[in-house]
């Protein structure tokens, strides 16, 4: 007779890769259920969105084969939930994810819409915030051009905006409540104010990841956010040029300031070659070649990967449909395994908190 403590004692021996310790000691195992024959349990991942997730799942399977039995039929549920950060400033958001870049031009917003797209389809609660103050881009890649958010009373009788929902996506932009044809000459402290009360006039509900698209350079609005937000990490933008990856260095340098102290969670390399439509399997490496890479490396931090240049990105969000929601598009595939990594470091930093 098979027992509970058997199939403990068996998986003990599978290791989480990122954490380095049991999936037993990790309490990743639950529901544990014994049938004739058969054997039923969870697997419970730190992120839906972890790409070691088959990795895990073969481990298992060959553990009870090896330590329990090789005949009893093994049903894996592999299931996930994402640890919070412990905080009570929006509290009911476990991680907010700043996507960053030292200057504009790199397509950071590009990279934050896909990045939040990519996480959403793995099923986790995710939310996109156009933070980009001076140069929303939100309505435009999703197709919401003159779209308003509603509000909402809560129950202690604030008023709260309702993010509009699209793509599986809670959204929020500056510019839901601009004339997009005019410019926003907006000096530091009302840019602040006006960040401020996106973030906590907001009815955001319950999310795995909020992800904040920033304005490009290092400002007020970087050193206020980082400071008044339980902030998970930073994600870097940046194109292989030598320009580009100068002005990344400085927005890392920012957020590990003293006062400021925001995780680097990795860095993208954008634009990272040209693909053309008719030549897919032709990589050319007009802006060089491996910048974002050895920029990691440099400083010690994670490459979560690169982006292809091609047209199919421009044109999907100039048709408000990101290239994510595209499956068979390589760099769909891409920004995937990006959000894999991101996901991945969130994982590691909430266990070592």
């Amino acid at each position: 007779m098979i027992t509970k403590q058997q199939i403990l004692d068996a998986l003990s021996n599978v290791e989480e890769p990122d954490l380095k310790k049991d999936l037993v000691t990790l309490n990743m195992i639950e529901n544990i259920e014994i049938l004739p024959n058969k054997i039923k349990f969870d697997v419970v991942l730190t992120t839906p969105a972890c790409p070691l997730k088959g990795h895990i799942e073969h481990a298992c399977r060959n553990a009870i084969a090896f330590f329990v039995s090789k005949e009893v039929e093994v049903e894996i549920n592999m299931t996930a939930r994402v640890k919070a950060s412990e905080n009570e400033q929006l509290k009911n958001i476990k991680n907010i994810v700043l996507v960053s870049s030292g200057k504009g031009g790199v397509g950071k917003s590009t990279v934050a819409a896909n990045l939040a797209l990519a996480l959403s389809q793995t099923g986790a609660k995710t939310g996109l915030l156009d933070a980009d103050i001076y140069g929303p881009s939100v309505p435009i890649m999703f197709g919401l051009d003159g779209a308003r958010p509603e509000s909402t009373q809560t129950a202690d009788g604030k008023t709260k905006i309702v993010p509009i929902e699209k793509f599986g996506l809670k959204l929020l932009s500056i510019g839901f409540f601009t004339d997009p044809n005019q410019p926003i000459p907006w000096r530091g402290p009302m840019a602040t104010s006006a960040i401020k009360q996106l973030f906590n006039d907001t009815d955001w509900g319950e999310l795995d990841y909020l992800v904040v698209d920033m304005p490009p350079g290092t400002g007020d609005i970087h050193i206020t956010v980082a400071q008044q937000y339980p902030i998970s990490g930073a994600v870097i933008v940046t194109t292989p040029q030598q320009v580009a990856l100068a002005d990344a260095i400085k927005g890392m340098a920012m957020y590990q300031m003293e006062g400021v102290e925001v995780p680097i969670l990795g860095v993208v390399e954008n634009m990272a070659y040209f693909t053309p439509a008719e030549l897919p399997d032709n990589k050319y490496y007009i802006f060089g070649k491996d910048g974002g890479k050895r920029l990691a490396e440099q400083n010690n931090v994670p490459f979560l990967g690169e982006i292809a240049l091609v047209k199919a990105v421009a044109d999907a969000g100039d048709n408000g449909f990101p290239v994510s929601l595209d499956g068979d598009d390589p760099v769909s595939t891409s920004f995937n395994e990006i959000a894999g990594r991101v996901a991945q470091e969130l994982s590691i930093l909430a266990a070592r908190a």
